[in-house]
C-alpha cells in the first residue's frame, strides 16, 4: 500500500513537471515546427488520460504501442503489438503474417489473414484450425470451415483430433519467431516498422528451414556418393 501511494505521488510530480514544461514550450514557440507539434500533442494527452481511458499513451518514443490482455496468471499483460500468423498443417511454413494495429479482436482478424495467405500461397484453404480467441461465427468466412479447440473430443472425427492436436505446433512457431528471429523486440519506428519487422522475422524463419533442408539433401548426396561394399 505505501510503494502504491508512493508511486501515485511521484506519478503526480511528474504529470506537474510535464505541464509546466509544455505550458513554458507554447508560452515562449510561436510557430513549432511538425516534431515539437508532434511532441505537444502527446503530452497533452499524456496529462489528460487517466486509469480508464482509451488509446492511452505507454511510451513518448513510440505512442503506437498498446497494452495487451494476456489472460495468464504468470503475465496478465504485455505492452507491443498484436500479430497475426498463418502457418501450414504439416511442415510449419510461415504463410502469413500481419502486424495489428488498434489491438483488434482476434475473430475479427481471421479473414484478413486467410485472404492474405491465398495472395501469398494462390491456394484458399478448406480448413482451418483456431483456438478459442477466434470464437464467433459471425467473424468466419463462410467458405472456409473452421474448427476451434473447444469442441468436445468425443465429438470430432479421427481426422479433426489429429488436426487440432497439430494446431498446437504453431507456439513453438512463436516461440522461434520471437527469440530466434527478433519478433520480440522490434528496433523500427512507427506502424510500418511493426509490418516490416513482422513480415522480415517470418522470411528469415522460412529461410532457416530452406537452409536446413539444403544441408539435409546435400549431405544426403555426399554420404551416398562414398557408400562402398567389402
Amino acid at each position: 500500500a505505501k510503494q502504491s501511494k508512493r508511486a501515485h505521488k511521484e506519478t503526480k510530480r511528474l504529470k506537474t513537471y510535464l505541464g509546466c514544461v509544455k505550458r513554458d514550450i507554447e508560452r515562449k514557440v510561436e510557430n513549432p515546427n511538425i516534431r515539437l507539434k508532434s511532441l505537444l500533442e502527446i503530452s497533452e494527452r499524456i496529462l489528460t488520460q487517466s486509469k480508464n481511458s482509451k488509446n492511452k499513451i505507454y511510451s513518448i518514443h513510440s505512442p503506437e504501442v498498446e497494452c495487451i490482455s494476456k489472460g495468464k496468471s504468470y503475465k496478465r499483460y504485455e505492452f507491443g503489438r498484436k500479430v497475426s500468423l498463418v502457418t501450414t498443417s504439416k511442415s510449419n511454413w510461415v504463410v502469413g503474417v500481419q502486424a495489428l494495429h488498434d489491438n483488434p479482436y482476434d475473430g475479427h482478424t481471421l479473414k484478413d489473414a486467410i485472404n492474405q495467405m491465398e495472395k501469398i500461397v494462390g491456394l484458399r484453404p478448406k480448413e482451418v484450425y483456431v483456438d478459442l480467441g477466434y470464437k464467433g461465427k459471425d467473424h468466419h468466412p463462410e467458405d472456409v470451415q473452421v474448427h476451434l479447440s473447444n469442441k468436445s473430443r468425443k465429438k470430432m472425427t479421427r481426422w479433426e483430433r489429429m488436426w487440432m492436436n497439430r494446431r498446437s505446433a504453431i507456439e513453438p512457431v512463436i516461440s522461434h519467431l520471437k527469440y530466434d528471429h527478433n519478433m520480440i523486440r522490434n528496433f523500427l519506428k512507427g506502424k510500418e516498422g511493426d509490418r516490416i519487422n513482422a513480415i522480415l522475422s517470418a522470411a528469415g524463419f522460412n529461410f532457416s528451414k530452406l537452409i536446413r533442408a539444403f544441408f539435409c539433401y546435400f549431405e544426403n548426396l555426399i554420404s551416398s556418393s562414398f557408400l562402398f561394399s567389402i
